[in-house]
């Protein structure tokens, strides 16, 4: 989308001084609304925005009189999406490692969140203060285009387990990896005191469902059982990743407050569902996870989408076209493996749901090459739906549930007093799921921004 040099001048200002104060009114007309709260959509409805959030939403608003209008006729406006498990600083290119994790490359990162509509991402570990922590005030004050961002600092993981240093080119700083449960105290201390949102536990061997592959070290339940009780002595949440029932039952009754990643290997039960609604467990699928490791190797002709290719660097797009890395991956082990894994994460997640478990959004984009910030997050609503949702159910895990989870008040529905944190896509998604890639707006703060995926078919 082009726009005028003096609005892009504005947008700039508004953002540079924390929000868009310097934004005149603006009324959008005649759109549907799709509002985050599971309601129905309204048809013929306006919302108008001043001061960076709603002042009001209905059939017919009146407007101050310098209000910009905008006719949104044929178009649908919803909640900025929110992503509950992401990663931020791990990815540039085709490569993983801690050489990635620098101001530029997760600033363009959250810019790239931007242009698909994701304006509020959980950067879920993996973070090297005081970067990360200079960046979410940067960004919750509106100082830089891009999503708003919040998250975990480092996290705790396993010594020589998950995550796999070796396998990601972790730096030693990135992960709290103790061997006692006072260790396990000391980190979760050290991430408080930091201002982390949220402490993240990893809880898995990375056997991913192949069989023989040999399992890495596990966190033993002292260490996760200590830092768990630790983190809400400190009035924090604990995010757990875990890929295995037995992993999610034992942390569940642990107290964990979220399970970061679908239950994988098989179907969940009666006891862990039970054990989920007595303790308010939110559950986070990540469907797009285990479809990542593959999906770009079945599908080479995506590539010629301009939704995928606004997200494509270089060096990504050419392993995608290299018939070797595809016939690689599809032979590999873990394609048969992951397969499964998104299946039984399917029927997993309509059972929770169904069950009335709180549930949340996310995909771990960002924490590998083929987990595409903003296309990911497009790809899990196409899951999701797939998995048994309806489009509005969907879409409500990735707008109001999601802001849900995170305990932000401010933003996922579209109701007076909210961000005005909006995605404007042409058609109604919420009778198909794919009209979520025709996005035609992206509004953050009130203010349009200057890099949505205009006319992406």
């Amino acid at each position: 989308m082009q726009i005028a040099g003096k609005f892009i001048l504005a947008t700039t200002l508004a953002l540079t001084c924390g929000g868009s104060a310097l934004a005149r009114p603006v009324l959008l007309e005649h759109a549907t609304v799709i509002d985050g709260t599971g309601a129905q959509a309204q048809a013929d409805t306006s919302i108008l925005m001043d001061g960076g959030k709603i002042v009001g939403v209905g059939p017919h608003l009146s407007a101050p009189r310098d209000a910009r209008r905008v006719d949104l006729t044929g178009r649908t406006v919803l909640p900025g999406l929110i992503s509950d498990h992401s990663h931020v600083g791990q990815v540039s290119g085709a490569t993983n490692g801690s050489q990635n994790y620098t101001r530029a490359n997760i600033l363009a990162a959250l810019r790239q969140y931007e242009r698909y509509g994701v304006l509020t991402v959980t950067a879920l570990g993996l973070n090297k203060s005081p970067l990360f922590d200079e960046l979410r005030r940067e960004q919750h004050a509106g100082r830089n285009p891009g999503a708003d961002l919040f998250g975990v600092d480092q996290g705790i993981g396993a010594p020589d387990g998950v995550p796999p240093q070796n396998r990601f080119n972790l730096s030693p700083d990135e992960v709290f990896r103790p061997t006692t449960a006072d260790e396990a105290r000391t980190a979760v201390d050290r991430m408080a005191d930091e201002g982390t949102d949220l402490i993240k536990l990893w809880v898995d061997d990375f056997r991913n469902g192949v069989p023989g592959a040999k399992p890495l070290p596990k966190m033993s339940p002292e260490v996760y059982r200590a830092a768990i009780a630790q983190a809400h002595l400190r009035g924090k949440r604990v995010a757990a990743h875990i890929h295995d029932l037995s992993d999610a039952r034992a942390l569940v009754a642990a107290g964990v407050d979220i399970l970061a990643h679908g239950v994988r290997d098989q179907a969940v039960d009666v006891a862990l569902i039970e054990d989920m609604e007595q303790h308010g467990t939110w559950y986070i699928a990540t469907l797009g996870l285990d479809e990542a490791n593959y999906i770009f190797a079945e599908h080479p002709e995506w590539l010629d989408d301009p939704f995928l290719s606004a997200g494509l660097d270089p060096a990504l797009r050419a392993q995608f076209a290299d018939p070797a890395w595809r016939a690689k991956t599809l032979s590999a082990p873990l394609t048969a493996a992951s397969r499964k894994a998104l299946a039984m994460n399917m029927h997993n997640l309509l059972a929770l749901y169904r069950a009335g478990i709180h549930v949340g959004f996310g995909t771990d984009s960002g924490a590998m090459p083929t987990r595409i910030p903003g296309f990911a997050e497009h790809r899990e609503l196409y899951l999701s739906v797939a998995a048994g949702l309806t489009p509005l159910q969907a879409i409500s895990l990735a707008t109001g549930n999601a802001a849900a989870l995170l305990q932000l008040p401010d933003r996922g529905t579209i109701a007076p007093g909210r961000r005005a944190d909006l995605l404007v896509v042409d058609g109604h998604p919420e009778r198909d799921i794919g009209d979520m890639h025709h996005i035609a707006q992206v509004w953050q703060r009130g203010v349009m921004t200057d890099g949505p995926l205009t006319g992406a078919k």
